[in-house]
């Protein structure tokens, strides 16, 4: 067995650069020895490696151990590409029920079909679709392309919610967990709750299924994912809170109807604000989502709700990042409660 014999007190900091490498054998035991750790690896590391890390190599015996196979480990044993392309094996995906998005990196894009293949085995999927672009339009059509399997129909259990949807046809973002969670905690007994973005049920779904809510009006442009709305709201039970519309949240009827309004959406939500501030009921909290720029935000976000509110009262709070949506841009969330 090849063994790295590294002084002690360098040793979690040698372990850890040489695991990040790929040549450390999970199979065996680390051991320490005479201020010595030694640590058993698959190859022996090059000159370069040895001198920078101040380590040597040694031969001897390892005790063998039991560990689980992480899914690349077990994707590289199954895949049939050259060993010297299996470091670029995605290690990050997402899994929305038995389908699996992935992207490809450039050095693997002649092995890709081969590469879907392994990850649905191993992760036990029907579909494997890559990610070849960004999110396109105001309908967030994705930009994919279907590497193993054809059906792109599914459905995606989270937070004791089903959503059902086409992954071909519709984005669904993984990232808003923990603002999803954060509206499904909330108590809104007897609220009527307004989703002006809903998507398939992103937002209405949790807040029907988990805060007692009297009413929700879910409002959606696109009529592929309205449909799907219908269908989840059915899936989830949840059809005597939910009253879906078909349509342009700026035709929705009314004046201060809602005690709470949902904006889940990013890049010109601030267009619907006023509509927003139109629709609650003093005393009402609208959920503010748009992405901006961290250099002008939060200034540019307050200016837009100051414009927005014309007379009303209000305050802001719950300032929080969603996620980062690209370098230097983050999707954002605030609360602004509506006090006349």
């Amino acid at each position: 067995m090849i063994l790295a014999k590294i002084p002690k007190d360098a040793g979690e900091y040698v372990r850890k650069k040489l695991f990040k490498m790929g040549i450390v054998r999970k199979d065996y035991k680390i051991f320490e020895e005479n201020g010595f750790i030694y640590l058993p690896l698959k190859d022996v590391p090059d000159e370069e490696t040895l001198e920078k890390y101040e380590f040597t190599i040694e031969e001897g015996t390892v005790e063998s151990r039991e560990y689980r196979k992480t899914p690349q480990e077990l994707v590289a044993e199954n895949v049939e590409i050259d060993d010297c392309l299996k470091k670029y094996l995605p290690q990050r995906w997402e899994r929305l029920g038995k389908v699996l998005i992935i992207r490809i990196p450039p050095e693997l894009e002649e092995q890709r079909m081969k590469v879907a293949e392994a990850y649905a085995k191993v992760l036990d999927v029907n579909c494997v679709v890559r990610e070849k672009g960004h999110i396109q339009g105001i309908q967030r059509i994705p930009d994919v392309e279907v590497l193993y399997g054809n059906d792109t129909e599914t459905v995606h259990f989270e937070n004791g919610i089903y959503y059902k949807l086409d992954v071909s046809k519709l984005m669904f973002s993984s990232g808003n967990i923990d603002e999803k969670l954060r509206m499904s905690a909330l108590d809104c007994t007897g609220e009527t709750i307004i989703d002006m973005f809903a998507g398939i049920g992103y937002f209405t779904l949790p807040l029907a299924v988990h805060t007692n809510a009297s009413k929700i009006i879910a409002c959606e442009l696109n009529p592929v994912s309205y449909e799907y709305l219908k269908y989840n709201i059915k899936l989830n039970n949840v059809e005597k809170v939910v009253t879906p519309i078909l349509g342009d949240n700026m035709d929705l009827e009314g004046e201060r109807i809602a005690d709470r309004i949902i904006m889940g959406y990013v890049h010109t939500t601030h267009l619907h604000l006023k509509k927003a501030f139109a629709l609650i009921k003093s005393g009402g909290i609208i959920h503010y989502h748009d992405t901006y720029p961290l250099e002008i935000f939060p200034d540019a976000a307050l200016e837009h709700i100051r414009k927005a509110a014309g007379e009303r009262n209000y305050t802001v709070t719950n300032i929080h990042e969603v996620k980062s949506y690209s370098p230097g841009v983050s999707h954002m969330v605030m609360d602004i409660t509506v006090e006349d």
